[in-house]
């Protein structure tokens, strides 16, 4: 699978979960926190691969131009979800009504990353890199993605701690992305 395909489909499966979310009511509680949980996880996976594979070589790939800047609006919009928007929702209680509209903006806002990224850059991205660099991606980030799998949450938020991606405005910035 290549690289633009691995993160469509993980787009179209987060995109799930939160719809699925979003459309449960205060009573279902367990579904609320197995969801969340999920959804956890799957940004938290997709965000690492993203940041550690494909944005560097995106960035690489169309060097010091205009398109440089879609990487750093998708660091923005990745932080905004990961250290702001989804802390608040995972300490809300799941049978307030605070939760449902936290839920909705975590939705918007993954919804506009996602459809940013799939109408820009990746259309950028297949302009700009080979069909065999994008499977070599792929390649990579699919490996990646299984080992972070077998990772529990307090591990994955100790590598983005490591790599600067918690508290960015405290932490040195990636040289990966500099």
């Amino acid at each position: 699978m290549n690289a633009i395909e691995l993160l469509k489909a993980d787009h179209e499966k987060v995109r799930g979960l939160l719809s699925q979310l979003t459309d449960t009511t205060k009573r279902a509680e367990k579904t609320r926190v197995d969801l969340l949980e999920k959804i956890r996880l799957e940004l938290d996976v997709h965000t690492q691969i993203e940041e550690e594979i494909f944005y560097p070589a995106f960035k690489e790939a169309v060097g010091e131009s205009d398109d440089e800047a879609m990487v750093f609006e998708a660091l923005e919009e990745h932080r905004a979800a990961g250290e702001l928007v989804l802390p608040d929702l995972l300490a809300t209680d799941v049978t307030s009504d605070r939760f449902s509209g936290r839920a909705k903006v975590l939705k918007e806002l993954v919804e506009h990353h996602a459809k940013e990224e799939e109408t820009e850059m990746f259309k950028t991205a297949r302009k700009v890199l080979s069909r065999e660099e994008l499977d070599e991606l792929g390649t990579r980030m699919e490996a990646r993605k299984k080992e972070l799998l077998q990772m529990d949450s307090d591990q994955i938020e100790l590598l983005k701690k490591q790599k600067g991606q918690v508290g960015s405005e405290q932490s040195p910035p990636r040289a990966s992305l500099q």
